[in-house]
């Protein structure tokens, strides 16, 4: 807990746009306290975490490292809590680029970023890799354990927000379709820094975001914690990784019943460090 804590102290900090000295003095504390926070070198006092909980403006469970919500942070929630697939059970396009440019012919470890209801993952975990998941979505989660199960393979899939997720072990591919929209722009670059760390030489991301483009109307689900990616921002992140793929497609969508349009970048990239 206390890693997890320090590390969440730092994150909330610097998302408020406060130094170190400024938190501490918002708390009539010395800054080499926040500082050891931050470090993993101590904890702050019991008595303390509702004023740096006010002060984060962030709830103690999330500073904590655990999830509460007042209310859904997704349609998707609900969505998923139908009984049948509403993605479907076939796999993502891309899933057969990972397959041609990583096949597991060695122990290969996957990360699938908002996993949803699991297909993907489930595709994956089928054809050999070592395949992590997580969503948001306790619905979705359970999709893809039963999916995973019919299947009869295994998936780890675990309970996050994409925007408190951090890796600490390092993965050989990361997977996402149709999430990255939920990162803050602000937080991005130290996301995207986290991904690139824990992502093995050689290794692969294969993701996509949705764009802003000005001719296409806002999605009709009008989600308030959704933010979409510029042109050209997702592949910015990429400028030292070798890029295979870094392209924009308009598709046609009908998701919540009303048809509509979406712009998205979609980018394959590895990561050529030795």
């Amino acid at each position: 807990m206390k890693e997890t804590l320090a590390r969440n102290i730092g994150r909330y900090r610097k998302e408020r746009g406060f130094t170190q000295e400024e938190l501490a003095q918002k708390l009539g504390l010395s800054f080499q306290a926040v500082s050891k926070w931050e470090n993993a070198q101590s904890m702050p006092d019991i008595a303390l975490l509702p004023a740096l909980s006010q002060t984060l403006q962030v709830s103690i469970e999330k500073l904590l490292g655990y999830l509460s919500y007042d209310k859904p942070v997704t349609v998707y929630e609900e969505k998923y809590r139908t009984p049948e697939y509403i993605w479907g059970t076939e796999p993502n396009e891309a899933c057969f680029r990972v397959l041609q440019l990583m096949p597991p012919t060695r122990h290969v470890k996957l990360l699938d970023i908002g996993c949803g209801e699991g297909k993907d993952a489930v595709f994956f975990a089928r054809n050999g890799y070592d395949v992590t998941a997580f969503d948001i979505t306790d619905a979705g989660i359970e999709k893809t354990k039963r999916l995973a199960e019919q299947a009869g393979v295994n998936v780890n899939v675990l309970k996050a927000d994409v925007l408190d997720f951090r890796l600490d072990s390092h993965f050989d591919v990361l997977f996402s379709s149709g999430v990255l929209h939920y990162i803050k722009p602000e937080m991005r670059d130290e996301i995207f820094g986290n991904y690139k760390r824990f992502t093995r030489p050689n290794g692969l991301h294969v993701l996509n975001a949705f764009v802003h483009k000005p001719f296409i109307a806002p999605p009709p689900e009008n989600e308030t914690n959704a933010f979409l990616w510029r042109s050209g921002e997702l592949p910015g992140h990429y400028d030292d990784w070798y890029l295979y793929e870094s392209s924009e497609v308009v598709f046609d969508c009908n998701s919540s019943g009303v048809p509509h349009q979406h712009a998205m970048t979609k980018l394959i990239a590895r990561n050529m460090a030795v």
